[in-house]
Protein backbone atom coordinates (compact mmCIF):
# COMPACT_ATOMS: atom_id res chain seq x y z
CA UNK A 1 0.00 0.00 0.00
CA UNK A 2 1.40 3.40 -0.96
CA UNK A 3 0.97 6.67 0.87
CA UNK A 4 -1.38 7.81 -1.89
CA UNK A 5 -4.00 5.18 -1.14
CA UNK A 6 -3.33 4.86 2.58
CA UNK A 7 -6.57 6.68 3.37
CA UNK A 8 -8.71 4.74 0.88
CA UNK A 9 -10.77 2.09 2.63
CA UNK A 10 -14.02 0.20 2.41
CA UNK A 11 -15.58 -1.39 5.45
CA UNK A 12 -18.66 -3.56 5.94
CA UNK A 13 -20.67 -3.23 9.15
CA UNK A 14 -23.32 -5.72 10.14
CA UNK A 15 -25.32 -6.80 13.17
CA UNK A 16 -25.44 -10.35 14.39
CA UNK A 17 -27.15 -11.41 17.63
CA UNK A 18 -27.60 -7.73 18.55
CA UNK A 19 -23.83 -7.12 18.30
CA UNK A 20 -22.21 -4.88 15.67
CA UNK A 21 -19.30 -6.26 13.67
CA UNK A 22 -17.02 -4.53 11.16
CA UNK A 23 -14.60 -5.93 8.62
CA UNK A 24 -12.39 -4.31 6.03
CA UNK A 25 -13.16 -4.95 2.38
CA UNK A 26 -10.56 -5.07 -0.40
CA UNK A 27 -9.30 -1.57 -1.26
CA UNK A 28 -10.16 -2.27 -4.92
CA UNK A 29 -13.82 -1.81 -3.94
CA UNK A 30 -13.18 1.89 -3.31
CA UNK A 31 -13.64 2.35 -7.06
CA UNK A 32 -16.28 -0.30 -7.81
CA UNK A 33 -19.87 0.42 -6.73
CA UNK A 34 -21.34 -2.83 -8.08
CA UNK A 35 -18.56 -4.80 -6.39
CA UNK A 36 -19.33 -3.02 -3.11
CA UNK A 37 -23.04 -3.78 -3.37
CA UNK A 38 -22.27 -7.41 -4.15
CA UNK A 39 -19.90 -7.67 -1.16
CA UNK A 40 -22.52 -6.15 1.16
CA UNK A 41 -25.21 -8.53 -0.10
CA UNK A 42 -23.02 -11.47 0.90
CA UNK A 43 -23.12 -10.40 4.56
CA UNK A 44 -26.55 -10.91 6.13
CA UNK A 45 -27.46 -8.53 8.93
CA UNK A 46 -30.38 -7.88 11.27
CA UNK A 47 -30.83 -4.22 10.28
CA UNK A 48 -29.27 -4.12 6.85
CA UNK A 49 -25.64 -4.35 5.92
CA UNK A 50 -23.78 -1.04 5.95
CA UNK A 51 -20.84 -0.14 3.76
CA UNK A 52 -18.66 2.89 4.45
CA UNK A 53 -16.03 3.99 1.97
CA UNK A 54 -13.48 6.79 2.28
CA UNK A 55 -11.50 7.92 -0.74
CA UNK A 56 -8.45 9.86 0.39
CA UNK A 57 -9.30 13.24 1.82
CA UNK A 58 -11.81 13.82 -0.99
CA UNK A 59 -15.19 12.20 -0.23
CA UNK A 60 -17.04 9.27 1.29
CA UNK A 61 -19.85 6.97 0.29
CA UNK A 62 -22.30 5.26 2.64
CA UNK A 63 -24.37 2.31 1.49
CA UNK A 64 -27.05 0.25 3.14
CA UNK A 65 -28.33 -3.01 1.73
CA UNK A 66 -31.51 -4.54 3.11
CA UNK A 67 -32.87 -7.32 0.94
CA UNK A 68 -33.23 -6.02 -2.61
CA UNK A 69 -33.13 -2.41 -1.44
CA UNK A 70 -29.87 -0.47 -1.73
CA UNK A 71 -29.62 3.05 -0.30
CA UNK A 72 -26.61 5.12 -1.28
CA UNK A 73 -25.22 8.46 -0.09
CA UNK A 74 -22.35 10.39 -1.70
CA UNK A 75 -20.80 13.21 0.33
CA UNK A 76 -19.67 15.38 -2.60
CA UNK A 77 -21.00 15.49 -6.17
CA UNK A 78 -17.88 17.36 -7.36
CA UNK A 79 -15.82 14.20 -6.80
CA UNK A 80 -17.57 12.64 -9.79
CA UNK A 81 -15.16 14.36 -12.18
CA UNK A 82 -12.06 12.79 -10.68
CA UNK A 83 -13.12 9.52 -9.04
CA UNK A 84 -14.81 6.50 -10.64
CA UNK A 85 -16.74 5.55 -7.49
CA UNK A 86 -18.35 8.99 -7.18
CA UNK A 87 -19.28 8.91 -10.87
CA UNK A 88 -20.76 5.40 -10.49
CA UNK A 89 -22.81 6.52 -7.48
CA UNK A 90 -24.31 9.43 -9.42
CA UNK A 91 -25.13 7.10 -12.33
CA UNK A 92 -26.69 4.60 -9.90
CA UNK A 93 -28.79 7.40 -8.35
CA UNK A 94 -29.69 8.68 -11.82
CA UNK A 95 -28.24 12.08 -10.90
CA UNK A 96 -26.60 13.88 -13.81
CA UNK A 97 -22.85 14.32 -13.55
CA UNK A 98 -22.29 18.09 -13.46
CA UNK A 99 -20.82 19.60 -16.61
CA UNK A 100 -17.81 21.90 -16.41
CA UNK A 101 -19.89 25.05 -15.91
CA UNK A 102 -22.01 23.45 -13.17
CA UNK A 103 -18.88 22.11 -11.50
CA UNK A 104 -17.30 25.57 -11.54
CA UNK A 105 -20.44 26.92 -9.89
CA UNK A 106 -20.34 24.21 -7.22
CA UNK A 107 -16.64 24.75 -6.58
CA UNK A 108 -16.89 28.55 -6.61
CA UNK A 109 -17.66 28.52 -2.92
CA UNK A 110 -14.98 26.36 -1.31
CA UNK A 111 -17.13 26.16 1.80
CA UNK A 112 -19.90 24.30 -0.02
CA UNK A 113 -20.13 20.58 -0.48
CA UNK A 114 -23.06 19.21 -2.42
CA UNK A 115 -24.10 15.67 -1.41
CA UNK A 116 -26.30 13.28 -3.38
CA UNK A 117 -28.41 10.30 -2.48
CA UNK A 118 -30.39 9.24 0.54
CA UNK A 119 -29.81 11.61 3.46
CA UNK A 120 -32.18 9.47 5.55
CA UNK A 121 -30.07 6.34 5.00
CA UNK A 122 -29.46 5.96 8.77
CA UNK A 123 -32.54 7.78 10.16
CA UNK A 124 -34.03 4.60 11.66
CA UNK A 125 -30.72 3.95 13.45
CA UNK A 126 -30.61 7.40 15.06
CA UNK A 127 -28.80 9.64 12.55
CA UNK A 128 -31.29 12.00 10.96
CA UNK A 129 -31.04 13.73 7.59
CA UNK A 130 -30.03 17.10 9.02
CA UNK A 131 -27.21 15.63 11.11
CA UNK A 132 -25.85 13.61 8.18
CA UNK A 133 -26.02 16.73 6.02
CA UNK A 134 -24.12 18.77 8.60
CA UNK A 135 -21.46 16.07 9.04
CA UNK A 136 -20.92 15.59 5.31
CA UNK A 137 -20.81 19.33 4.72
CA UNK A 138 -18.08 20.00 7.31
CA UNK A 139 -15.10 20.74 5.04
CA UNK A 140 -12.73 20.74 8.03
CA UNK A 141 -13.30 17.01 8.61
CA UNK A 142 -11.58 14.31 6.57
CA UNK A 143 -13.88 11.57 5.21
CA UNK A 144 -12.42 9.06 7.67
CA UNK A 145 -13.30 11.44 10.55
CA UNK A 146 -16.87 11.85 9.31
CA UNK A 147 -17.26 8.08 9.00
CA UNK A 148 -15.84 7.67 12.50
CA UNK A 149 -18.45 10.17 13.78
CA UNK A 150 -21.21 8.31 11.94
CA UNK A 151 -19.99 5.03 13.47
CA UNK A 152 -20.08 6.58 16.95
CA UNK A 153 -23.58 8.00 16.48
CA UNK A 154 -24.91 4.68 15.17
CA UNK A 155 -23.35 2.66 17.99
CA UNK A 156 -20.62 0.69 16.21
CA UNK A 157 -17.62 2.89 16.96
CA UNK A 158 -15.54 0.15 18.62
CA UNK A 159 -15.77 -2.47 15.84
CA UNK A 160 -15.30 0.28 13.23
CA UNK A 161 -12.13 1.61 14.89
CA UNK A 162 -10.77 -1.95 15.44
CA UNK A 163 -11.23 -2.75 11.76
CA UNK A 164 -9.49 0.47 10.70
CA UNK A 165 -6.61 -0.11 13.12
CA UNK A 166 -6.20 -3.69 11.87
CA UNK A 167 -5.16 -2.30 8.50
CA UNK A 168 -3.69 1.12 9.23
CA UNK A 169 -2.30 0.51 12.70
Amino acid sequence: MTDDDALDFAIVIYREDDVWHAEMLPVALTSDLQGLIQALRQQPSESGTIGLVAVGDEFFVALRVLGDRVDVFLSDIAASWDFPLARQVLEYLDVPIPDEEELDEILQDEETVLPAGDLSIFADLGLDEMELGILSGDIDLLPEDVLSSIAARLGFSEPFERAIESVFG
